[in-house]
């Protein structure tokens, strides 16, 4: 398999999928039920290629421009695709793979169906690199607000997989999984560092439990 280990080593071009509600993280898998002929043909054209594809959410509504296309959003993550399978009916099943998230710098004026931006990786450089350190993570008490967050929304989960899973595993699996809002998985996506998305999905989890303050996200 192929190793990214410097922003140098991905591509300034990228295909990407706009999909709302799903966010991906480094080293986090993205499983995608394909249907749609341009994303069918997207996913063919990245098995020709480098297997690498951007995943992004778009702006709110009123973030259309002129023709009426929902603008992309700043930061996206881009994969790549571990895993495919064409069902009878012609849908394609992958599962990607993140590697490192990446901003928008342009989006470009393409023949394909489906879009493609210039990407920017420098700024998450660290996403190439091993998982940080995460000594501080103080898990009983985390633990706590999620079982109450999951309680208050009947969610089910394997609670000794949640227990044992590393820190940034784990952060990121809720980020990705729990059913917030679009804004609210975005704000998660940009964070920083693991730290900082790690006290994001905390306020997130409290503000739904009536448990912390009404704030907005940045």
């Amino acid at each position: 398999m192929t190793v990214y280990r410097k922003p140098a080593d991905l591509p300034r071009t990228l295909a990407v999928f706009p999909l709302n509600g799903a966010v991906m993280f480094p080293k986090g898998q993205l499983p995608l039920n394909i249907f749609e002929p341009r994303y069918l043909n997207m996913i063919d054209d990245a098995l020709a290629g480098d297997r690498l594809i951007g995943m992004i959410q778009s702006m709110p509504d009123d973030g259309d421009d002129d023709e009426g296309t929902p603008r992309l959003a700043r930061v996206g993550t881009v994969g790549r695709l571990t895993a495919f399978a064409e069902t009878d009916d012609g849908r394609y099943l992958i599962t990607l793979t993140g590697i490192s998230r990446f901003e928008v710098v342009r989006e470009l004026p393409v023949a394909t169906a489906y879009r493609q931006v210039e990407a920017d990786f420098e700024p998450f450089a660290a996403d190439l690199k091993p998982s940080p350190d995460f000594s501080g993570f103080d898990r009983p008490p985390f633990l706590e607000v999620v079982r109450s967050y999951l309680d208050r929304n009947d969610l089910k989960a394997d609670w000794s997989s949640i227990e044992e899973a590393p820190p940034e595993l784990l952060v990121n699996a809720l980020s990705a999984m729990c059913p917030f809002a679009p804004m609210e998985k975005q704000a998660l996506l940009e964070q920083p560092t693991l730290k900082d998305r790690q006290r994001t999905l905390e306020t997130l989890m409290r503000m739904d439990i009536g448990d912390g303050p009404d704030m907005p996200l940045q």
